[in-house]
C-alpha cells in the first residue's frame, strides 16, 4: 500500500464520477478556502460548505468495492518487533531493515526517547525496542541518537525496569535471562472454561497472545544475538529484575509466589504432559488463522504465533507460516518518503459503516449508489460460523461483525452495533436480504449482553478480576469487560430497530445511567476518553427515549460546554486515563470535537452559543480538500498504553456532526421508529 497526503490507503480507488457532483456543489457555493469569516458568512453557511466539500472527500476515498479504510496508526513498537521477528526467523532483507528504521528515525522525539503517542511522553519500553531495532539497521551505539536513547534508558532503570513483553524479545537473543521472566506454562491449554484463569478467561486479544507465548516460554530459544546491549543496563552486571515479595495474603502476593511455584514446576513438569500440551496449543492456534493468513485481525498474536510454530518445527514453506509471513505484509504502509510503517490492525469494516453513516447523515441519497455498494459489502462481511465467543454463548446463532477484512474467529459486538445502523441508512433495492442480515445482527448482539445488562466489545461476562493480577500482565487490559460506549451503540441500535422498550435494552439503559461520572461524563474504552464516552451515550439515550430535560442528560452537557476549549472546539489528551485533571481537556481536534457535538444536538441544543462554535471552529479548520488535519491520537486499544490514531475519524465523525447540524436528526429509509416494529 501506499499512503496519501491524508493518511488513507492507496488502495482506495477514487470514485471521481460520484464525487463530482459534490465537490461541485461546494466549488459553485465558495471557491475560496474553506476557512471563511463565519461572523459574517453564516455559521449555518459555513456548515453547508463544509458539508459538501467534506462528502466529495469521503466519497473520493471510496474503494471500488465499496469499502473505506484510513491507516491505523499506533507506535514504533509494531515496527521494532516486526525487524525483530525478521532477525529471529532469518528473513530480514536490506530494503526492508532501511525503510523501517527510516520510519523509527522519524518518530524519535528531540530528548532521544519515543512517545507511544502523538505529543505523549517518552516511554522506557517502546524506547528500548526502537533502540534496538536501530540497532538491527546498523545504526551505531556512539551516534548522536542513539546515546540520547541510550542515556535516557539507563537515568530510568535500563533493560529491567521494562514491561514483560519487552524483556521477552530481548530473551528471545540472549540480552535477558529467561529465568528472569514471569513463567507462563503450556498446560494452561488443558484447563476447561468454568476453571479460574483459563484462557477464556482472558479478553480476545490477549488469549490470542498468551496461547502462543506459551509455547516460547516452555522453549525458551536463544538466537545468537548480533551485539550486546550493555549500554542499556544501569551498570555492569545484568540486575535481577525479582521484586522483594508481598505480603501473602494479599493478590500481588499470592501471584509472585504462583509464579515461583511455577519456576519450580517447570524444572520437573512431565515431558509427555508438556509435549501434549504445546501439540494442543499448536492446533489451537492453526485452527485459528484466518483465510487471510493472519491471527484475529492484529499483528501482535500473528508474530507469536509464527515464532511459537517455528519453535515446533513448522518450517518458513509451510503453508501455515508462509500464509501467515504473507499477511504480515499486508499491514505494511509504504510511505513517499521511502519509509515503511506497520499497521497494528486495519478497521475496513469499522470505517465502511462510519463512512455509510456520515454520507447519509450529510445528505446524501439512501439509494445513491455509493451507500448501495457500501451495504453490499458489508453484508458480504458479516459473519456466519461461530467463534470464540461461542464458548460464553454456546447456543447463539451467528451474526456479527468483526472490525477487519479477516476476523472470523472475533466479531465484535461494536461494529456490529454501527453496521446494523449503517444499514438502517441504505434504501438497498434487495430489502429482504438486507432485513435478514440486520436481524441476524440484532439477535446476537442480544445474545451478547453481559449480566450486569451491559455490553463489552468481544465477549460476554468476560469480568474475571484474575488475569490482570499475573506478573506476566504488566502490559494493557486483558480482560473486556462491558464499556459505557459500546453499551450505548448497541442501546442506540436497539432504540433505532423498536426495542427501546425491551427489557434488555432498559438493563443496559439503567447501567449507563448508573455509570455516569459525577461530573455528568461517561468514561471511553475505545475513544478518547470522556468526551467520547459522552458523545457516544448521549445520542444512545435520547434515541432511547429520554427526555433531553432529564438530570443525566443535563449533566453531561454542562460537563461538556464546560470543557469547550477557547477556539470553540474540544480536544482531551490521553492523560486523562492516568490523571482525572486531564479529562475533557486537549487540543481540539476534529473528531473529538465532534463527537461533543453530537452529544449536543442530541440533547436538543441545536441553537446554543457552543454549538454554534463548535461548528464554526469545525467549518475553519476543513482544508481546501474537504479534510481536516489530526495528528493527536483519539483512539485507544488499551486506554493510555496502547493509543491509536484512526486517520478516517477525522472525516467521518465531524460530517457526521454537521450533517445532523445541517440537516437534522438522521432518518431511516423503510422503517418506522416505533415500538414494536
Amino acid at each position: 500500500m501506499t499512503a496519501t497526503t491524508d493518511g488513507s490507503t492507496g488502495a482506495m480507488k477514487p470514485r471521481a464520477a460520484a464525487a463530482s457532483e459534490f465537490a461541485q456543489q461546494a466549488n459553485n457555493t465558495n471557491n475560496a478556502h474553506t476557512n471563511t469569516n463565519t461572523s459574517t458568512a453564516g455559521v449555518r453557511d459555513a456548515a453547508r460548505r463544509a458539508t459538501d466539500r467534506a462528502v466529495a472527500h469521503l466519497l473520493a476515498k471510496q474503494d471500488d468495492q465499496g469499502w473505506w479504510k484510513g491507516d491505523l496508526e499506533t507506535n514504533v513498537t509494531m515496527d521494532a518487533e516486526d525487524l525483530l521477528l525478521r532477525q529471529f526467523l532469518g528473513i530480514q532483507d536490506e530494503k526492508t531493515v532501511g525503510a523501517a528504521a527510516l520510519f523509527i528515525r522519524g518518530e524519535q522525539r528531540d530528548d532521544g526517547t519515543w512517545a507511544t503517542f502523538y505529543g505523549g511522553p517518552g516511554d522506557l519500553s517502546t524506547t528500548i525496542e526502537a533502540y534496538v531495532a536501530l540497532r538491527l539497521a546498523g545504526d551505531l551505539p556512539d551516534a548522536a541518537h542513539m546515546e540520547r536513547a541510550a542515556a535516557w534508558i539507563r537515568e530510568r532503570g535500563g533493560i529491567a525496569a521494562s514491561r514483560v513483553f519487552t524483556r521477552i524479545w530481548l530473551a528471545l537473543f540472549g540480552w535477558w535471562k529467561w529465568d528472569d521472566l514471569p513463567e507462563l506454562p503450556p498446560e494452561l491449554i488443558f484447563l476447561p472454561p468454568w476453571f479460574p484463569l483459563n484462557i477464556y478467561d482472558f479478553g480476545c486479544w490477549a488469549r490470542q497472545t498468551i496461547v502462543p507465548l506459551t509455547v516460547v516460554s516452555a522453549k525458551r530459544p536463544v538466537r545468537p544475538a548480533p551485539f550486546a546491549l550493555d549500554e542499556l543496563h544501569t551498570n555492569a552486571r545484568v540486575p535481577n529484575p525479582r521484586k522483594r515479595l508481598a505480603r501473602p495474603t494479599s493478590w500481588e502476593g499470592a501471584f509472585q509466589r504462583l509464579d515461583k511455584a511455577l519456576h519450580v514446576y517447570r524444572k520437573f513438569a512431565p515431558d509427555r504432559l508438556r509435549g501434549a500440551a504445546m501439540k494442543r496449543a499448536a492446533r489451537w492456534i492453526i485452527e485459528r488463522q484466518e483465510n487471510d493468513g493472519c491471527w484475529g485481525g492484529i499483528q501482535p498474536p500473528a508474530v507469536y504465533s509464527l515464532i511459537a510454530l517455528h519453535l515446533l518445527g513448522y518450517d518458513l514453506d509451510h503453508p501455515v507460516m508462509r500464509a501467515g509471513l504473507e499477511s504480515l505484509d499486508r499491514f505494511t504502509v509504504w510511505r513517499e518518503d521511502g519509509s515503511r510503517m506497520i499497521e497494528a490492525c486495519q478497521s475496513p469494516v469499522w470505517d465502511t459503516c462510519l463512512a455509510t453513516i456520515a454520507l447519509a447523515d450529510a445528505g446524501v441519497r439512501p439509494d445513491d449508489p455509493a451507500l448501495v455498494k457500501a451495504a453490499d459489502w458489508m453484508m458480504r462481511e458479516q459473519i456466519l460460523r461461530p467463534g470464540d465467543w461461542a464458548v460464553r454463548r454456546p447456543g447463539l446463532e451467528p451474526g456479527g461483525w468483526a472490525f477487519e477484512f479477516h476476523n472470523d474467529n472475533y466479531p465484535d459486538i461494536d461494529d456490529t452495533a454501527e453496521v446494523v445502523l449503517a444499514l438502517r441508512r441504505v434504501a438497498h433495492p434487495d430489502r429482504e436480504r438486507t432485513e435478514a442480515s440486520i436481524e441476524r445482527g440484532v439477535r446476537w448482539n442480544l445474545g451478547m449482553q453481559s449480566r450486569n445488562g451491559a455490553w463489552a466489545a468481544f465477549d460476554a461476562d468476560n469480568t474475571s478480576p484474575f488475569p490482570n493480577r499475573l506478573p506476566f500482565c504488566d502490559f494493557g487490559e486483558v480482560i473486556d469487560p462491558p464499556s459505557a460506549d459500546v453499551t450505548a451503540h448497541v442501546v442506540e441500535m436497539l432504540a433505532v430497530e423498536g426495542k427501546a422498550h425491551d427489557p434488555r435494552t432498559r438493563r443496559g439503559i439503567e447501567w449507563l445511567l448508573g455509570h455516569q461520572e459525577p461530573n455528568g461524563a461517561w468514561f471511553g474504552r475505545w475513544g478518547v476518553n470522556y468526551v467520547y464516552g459522552t458523545g457516544s451515550v448521549v445520542p444512545a439515550l435520547t434515541a432511547a427515549g429520554l427526555p433531553t430535560a432529564h438530570p443525566a442528560i443535563r449533566r453531561a452537557v454542562d460537563w461538556l460546554e464546560s470543557v469547550q476549549n477557547d477556539d470553540g472546539g474540544w480536544g482531551e489528551d490521553l492523560r486523562s486515563y492516568r490523571t482525572a485533571d486531564w479529562a475533557g481537556r486537549g487540543a481540539s481536534t476534529a473528531s473529538q470535537t465532534a463527537w461533543a457535538l453530537l452529544a449536543l444536538l442530541a440533547a436538543g441544543e441545536q441553537e446554543a452559543k457552543s454549538v454554534e462554535r463548535g461548528v464554526a471552529w469545525l467549518a475553519e479548520t476543513q482544508r481546501e480538500d474537504g479534510s481536516w488535519d489530526e495528528p493527536y491520537f483519539t483512539g485507544t486499544g488499551f486506554p493510555w498504553d496502547f493509543s491509536i490514531n484512526y486517520n478516517l475519524y477525522r472525516q467521518v465523525f465531524p460530517l457526521t456532526a454537521l450533517g445532523r447540524y445541517v440537516h437534522g436528526e438522521p432518518t431511516f429509509p423503510d422503517l418506522r421508529i416505533r415500538e414494536g416494529t
